[in-house]
């Protein structure tokens, strides 16, 4: 049934919660990773979405939350200088944003595909993808992320694992109607029953947490190795952000690169990324499931994302709910994170794919060589505050090879497609 401004409130309020339901998985997954509060992510995600939707004047049918691409930058930050300095970080990011917003404003909606063309950002994301592989699977047998210690018994774990994986490729594959959406909270749900089960569930911070508290906000600090980490890194989600508004156009019929302008909606995720730094929340980015369920739902009306903010944020005022979300084994979140991850570096390969980039050419083979080995492998370049490596590292090396060596034309078709 479509949904039009007209419909009642009501009306708005479920579907708008419906839409929350989709994006619910992924959204707290990634702080959970990283070590963030699910709280915090859940009010940033809200807060973020409005937001966009005032920059934007409430034009579009999005909804913004925790970014995957940045788990690997936020994890090793986080590790060398501290959940403050990655805040400030964050909100470096943001501006890369807004800055990008600014220059598409005057020089275009072509100018991001010129500046980052496919043969760029392509062994990004694969790389982001790939090197996040081991923290899966040192999940998923039941150790830390980076395998520093076995947390939960290794038979164990994969009894737990693997069930939560094989619920997720199913829920995926053979879902109807919106409940294929939702492959990540069937994965979460079997994978954390299956625990109970073991006995590996601690409902120690459930007990002690209050039902209503504040999410434990933390302020940014700014420490330019941080940011270093955390800025190159949005050069890839900018060009999921493009992705996701084509996708959204694609499904309501609309032009949002004209109206409301590409450039008011990278402001909108930019200020959406600095708002989540500035209280503690991961960065942000438009959600694909989101738009999925959009496109089944025919729900149009972009209150309902005004809605699904607001519950957002009223979750994450519930302490014994976000408790909860912590006590999820590290098993169950490894087992997901198995397809998620290579989901990641799958639509890197599909994007050079869909666009034909041609690796025979010594400058294609060049960038994606050098892009991956610097990002998967972990180079170090400089000492200190003043160090790129890893995913950071291999965005900069990739976006310099493409402005140095000849031969370097336009992202043709989809340059001439946003600029028409």
């Amino acid at each position: 049934m479509s949904q039009t401004p007209q419909d009642p409130t009501w009306r708005q309020i479920l579907a708008g919660a419906q839409m929350l339901f989709v994006a619910f998985g992924a959204l707290v997954l990634m702080p959970l990773i990283t070590g963030m509060d699910p709280n915090v992510a859940l009010f940033t995600a809200g807060l973020g979405t409005l937001l966009f939707q005032l920059v934007t004047r409430r034009q579009v049918p999005v909804f913004l939350a925790s970014s995957f691409a940045f788990i690997a930058p936020i994890i090793a930050a986080k590790g060398e200088y501290g959940l403050p300095a990655v805040l400030g970080g964050v909100m470096a990011a943001g501006l890369v944003y807004v800055l990008l917003g600014a220059a598409v404003r005057v020089k275009g909606a072509g100018f991001i595909d010129r500046l980052l063309p496919p043969v760029v950002i392509a062994p990004v994301i694969i790389s982001i993808g790939l090197a996040l592989s081991p923290v899966a699977v040192n999940m998923a047998m039941g150790k830390a992320g980076d395998g520093s210690a076995q947390l939960i018994p290794y038979e164990t774990a994969m009894l737990i694992s693997m069930p939560a994986l094989l619920t997720t490729l199913l829920v995926a594959v053979l879902g109807k109607g919106l409940f294929r959406l939702v492959p990540i909270l069937a994965g979460v749900a079997v994978g954390y029953g299956l625990s109970f089960v073991f006995g590996v569930v601690d409902t120690t911070g459930i007990r002690a947490a209050a039902w209503i508290s504040m999410p434990a906000f933390v302020a940014p600090e700014f420490n330019l190795g941080a940011i270093l980490f955390m800025v190159p890194v949005a050069l890839a989600p900018a060009i999921e952000h493009i992705g996701g508004v084509v996708a959204i156009g694609g499904v309501t019929g609309r032009n949002y690169i004209k109206e409301p302008g590409l450039h008011r909606t990278l402001l909108g995720d930019g200020l959406a990324t600095s708002a989540a730094g500035l209280f503690g929340g991961p960065p942000n980015t438009t959600y694909a499931e989101v738009t999925g369920a959009v496109m089944l739902t025919k729900n149009y009306n972009p209150k309902i994302m005004t809605w699904a903010a607001v519950f957002a944020i009223a979750l994450a005022f519930i302490g014994k709910f976000g408790a909860g979300l912590q006590s999820i084994p590290v098993p169950v979140m490894g087992g997901i994170l198995c397809l998620l991850f290579g989901s990641i570096a799958v639509v890197g390969l599909s994007t050079l794919i869909r666009h034909q980039v041609d690796l025979s050419e010594a400058r294609n083979l060049i960038i994606v060589s050098v892009t991956l080995v610097f990002g998967i492998g972990g180079m170090v370049f400089g000492a200190g505050e003043f160090a790129l490596s890893g995913i950071s590292l291999c965005a900069v090396a990739a976006l310099v090879l493409n402005l140095l060596l000849p031969g370097g034309g336009t992202w043709g078709a989809a340059a001439r497609q946003l600029e028409s």
